[in-house]
């Protein structure tokens, strides 16, 4: 057991000896699980008025749909982070896809509202899949190809929200909102096929127990903060229940971290937040979480205004998902270019470039955005943003911990940036329905504003990365943890 807990990744699983893994089919198996996730997370959105009508269920029930997952995804995702660094990070993985699979059946499936909700909550479940691919590809891949290949994963997780909101449209408009569930279900089917056949298991663990009080009190701190971002605009900012769910949310907070800091065997070490390494990313994480949402509600929302009130752009649900197609490519080159630059020069100079992009997309819009120029441009520097911040968030985190420790790290640095990507849906939305015209029709303002806030909060990315340690300091801060297990900090 002990031979398991403390070997190092070598490339090679101890139960397979002779037999080196298939990168390749490694990768890409963690790739069309890590997507099916992720275009799920968003593909729902942009459909759910129709989905509201062919169910016959109201706005404010429907808005169900999209906060079942959230809440599923923030409590599920650092249990079974946690999970998997104890008991193989391969079998939580089999797991977590098939309750995926099973959750998009249902809810491809499903009569009714309730029906289609239980569906997402078990599709949110899914959000351990990015802490548990990035722990499989420490422990598998050879040296060399790590950091390339988590700033793939990392930025899939853009692309795959990209994808939905590019995809719904035509996916509505051509089949039903019901294949909305069944393409990604095609995806997770061979990602499950290739953890299963195709994968060996981790050797890399963490034994111990989870511990129950720090898993209850922390779900208590996630459900209430996000219900109440979630449903703060249906309810009210000022309503008692807004105001109420985030106090006890932030106690709750609180309480975990005393828990977590007295417990032997805590669900997530929170001494881990105080390595600079580590907290630096986080910061990183939430800030784009909120940026890369914004994006996706002030982009297709001033697209879709008409072009009568001399602000809008006058396109259909479709035209305007396809202008998110730069945002998308760019994250898809950029991820990968930041895993090679994380090798060069490590995760500081990619974390620094990707807040600056991101600033300057937001700045571009926030100054004028009366042509189309202005808002393709300003998606191209947002997919290059988060194409290098995420991917260069990842990396900073696995090589500021121990390899037994990645699935909660990473776990966390999920949570943090969905937190961050549901503050910013709600934050922008609030702008924009407070800037409205009686009829509903949100102002040249409201786009002006928005623009403005996603600015201010990328400046605290830029600031995250500035105070992000050197490479010299991160890889001094590695040996003195023990940590020798990657090339760009093995001497």
């Amino acid at each position: 057991m002990t031979d398991t807990m403390q070997s190092p990744r070598t490339g090679s699983h101890p139960t397979t000896a002779g037999h080196r893994p298939n990168s390749t089919a490694i990768i890409v198996y963690l790739s069309l699980g890590g997507l099916s996730f992720a275009v799920l997370q968003s593909l729902v959105a942009p459909a759910l008025s129709t989905i509201g009508q062919d169910l016959g269920a109201s706005t404010s029930a429907t808005s169900w749909v999209l906060t079942a997952y959230l809440l599923s995804a923030s409590v599920l995702t650092p249990i079974l982070g946690r999970l998997g660094d104890m008991i193989g990070k391969r079998k939580v993985l089999i797991v977590v896809l098939s309750i995926l699979l099973v959750g998009a059946v249902l809810a491809a499936l499903a009569p009714n509202l309730g029906v289609l909700i239980v569906g997402r909550a078990l599709q949110g479940a899914a959000g351990a899949v990015m802490p548990l691919s990035i722990g499989i590809v420490r422990d598998e891949l050879p040296k060399e190809k790590v950091s390339v290949t988590i700033g793939l994963l990392s930025a899939i997780f853009g692309i795959g929200a990209g994808v939905g909101i590019v995809a719904a449209g035509p996916i509505v408009e051509h089949l039903s909102w019901h294949w909305l569930f069944w393409l990604p279900a095609v995806l997770v089917v061979i990602a499950l096929l290739g953890a299963i056949f195709g994968m060996p298991e981790s050797p890399v663990r963490k034994p111990g127990r989870l511990d129950m009080v720090g898993t209850f009190v922390l779900a208590v701190s996630l459900v209430s903060i996000l219900l109440a971002v979630s449903e703060g605009e249906t309810w009210g900012w000022g309503d008692g229940k807004t105001i109420g769910l985030l106090v006890l949310g932030a106690v709750a907070l609180v309480a975990f971290v005393l828990v977590e800091l007295r417990v032997a065997e805590p669900l997530i070490d929170v001494r881990l937040f105080a390595v600079r390494g580590v907290w630096t990313a986080h910061v990183v994480a939430l800030v784009f979480g909120f940026a890369m949402f914004g994006t996706f509600v002030l982009v297709p929302t001033l697209l879709q205004l008409p072009s009568a009130l001399g602000y809008g752009f006058g396109k259909d649900v479709t035209q305007a998902g396809l202008f998110l197609l730069p945002t998308v490519l760019m994250m898809i080159v950029a991820g990968p270019i930041a895993g090679i630059l994380v090798r060069k020069v490590g995760p500081k100079p990619p974390m620094l470039l990707g807040g600056i992009a991101i600033v300057a997309a937001f700045l571009l819009p926030a100054i004028a955005h009366g042509e189309l120029w202005q808002v393709v441009v300003s998606g191209i520097l947002t997919g290059i943003g988060i194409g290098l911040a995420l991917a260069a968030c990842s990396n900073a985190i696995i090589e500021s911990v121990p390899a037994n420790q990645t699935g909660e790290a990473i776990s966390a640095n999920t949570v943090v940036r969905t937190i961050g990507s549901s503050v910013g849906t709600a934050v922008i939305a609030a702008l924009i329905t407070s800037h409205s015209t009686p009829q509903g029709m949100p102002t040249d303002d409201a786009f002006t504003i928005g623009f403005w806030a996603c600015t201010g909060v990328a400046v605290l990315a830029v600031l995250a990365a500035l105070a992000a340690p050197s490479m010299r300091a991160r890889r001094a801060a590695a040996a003195a943890r023990g940590i020798d297990d990657l090339e760009e900090i093995a001497e």
